[in-house]
């Protein structure tokens, strides 16, 4: 049984639908969500349902019952992700799970990422565990910039402090097929996998290819981080969240966020989503 955390997420549901389309049969799949009641289309397909909330260890455990292999998808909760991550470890370690998979970041055993500094404890929990584990060291989703899409075209610009940092990023959807692809593998000995799109580009790149899909003559804004930073606080983000945003594209200004090691096009079989596939299936989402 393949027991998926964090299921309802779009990272979580995306993963389900591959492990479905890679031919693991719906009975063998556990969904395990904090709301049940939002996993309600997985159940309608056969798929498990189970709660599971990382703050509650005793609703982990009870998920992971018959688990061969659980994928822990990383806690959205910033600076609670350490003991929640715990929570699992050790849940699976009890009921014994023959295989942990882990989302972490790229690079993060050295990014100078703020980001990684969780994913970095939490992949030493996970080692010291003594479970046999797979880190997926995923790079960055091109949807994060993308999100922005709306407001840019709004405004005539994308902003940002990544200048001309060569970023590889990859979809969502590239990022949950590897994780689908470790979790159909045979079991193995302990892997990492440093997940990246086969191509890296700036954050004028995109500017540029929404501009050829669009015919529009967006700009892209550098400015220093700290300007980046407020003018995401002044956009309604969290502050939080803005301070992750802004320092990881200072950071990727610097090339933490490149790889050019095509590990993940070597996973999935194919290669990743290209930018303009990327583009235009965010542009299309627009029109409805």
């Amino acid at each position: 049984m393949i027991v998926v955390t964090g299921a309802t997420g779009q990272l979580g549901r995306l993963v389900i639908n591959q492990l479905l389309a890679r031919g693991v049969p719906a009975t063998s799949i556990v969904a395990a969500v904090r709301t049940p009641s939002k996993a309600s289309d997985f159940a309608a397909r056969g798929v498990v349902v189970r709660e599971a909330d990382y703050s509650r260890p005793s609703t982990l455990e009870a998920a992971f019952v018959g688990a061969e292999r659980v994928l822990l998808i990383s806690s959205s909760e910033l600076g609670q992700r350490v003991a929640q991550h715990a929570s699992v470890i050790d849940a699976a370690k009890k009921t014994g799970v023959r295989q942990l998979a882990y989302t972490s970041l790229l690079h993060a055993d050295h990014s100078p990422m703020n980001l990684a500094v969780e994913h970095r404890e939490t992949e030493a929990l996970i080692v010291a565990s003594g479970l046999p584990y797979v880190l997926l060291r995923n790079g960055w989703y091109v949807e994060n910039y993308l999100a922005s899409l709306p407001v840019a075209l709004e405004q005539g610009a994308f902003i940002g402090s990544a200048a001309e940092g060569r970023i590889s990023w990859a979809s969502r959807a590239d990022y949950a097929d590897a994780a689908a692809a470790v979790l159909t593998q045979p079991i193995g000995g302990n892997r990492i996998f440093e997940l990246a799109g086969d191509s890296a580009y700036t954050r004028a790149d995109m500017v540029t290819e929404v501009n050829r899909q669009t015919g529009k003559s967006l700009q892209y804004v550098n400015m220093p981080r700290a300007e980046f930073y407020a003018a995401l606080v002044g956009a309604g983000l969290p502050v939080p969240v803005a301070e992750l945003l802004a320092d990881s594209d200072d950071h990727a200004a610097r090339d933490a966020l490149f790889d050019e090691s095509r590990q993940m096009s070597a996973l999935i079989g194919r290669p990743t989503t290209s930018l303009s596939a990327s583009v235009a299936t965010a542009l299309a989402a627009l029109q409805g």
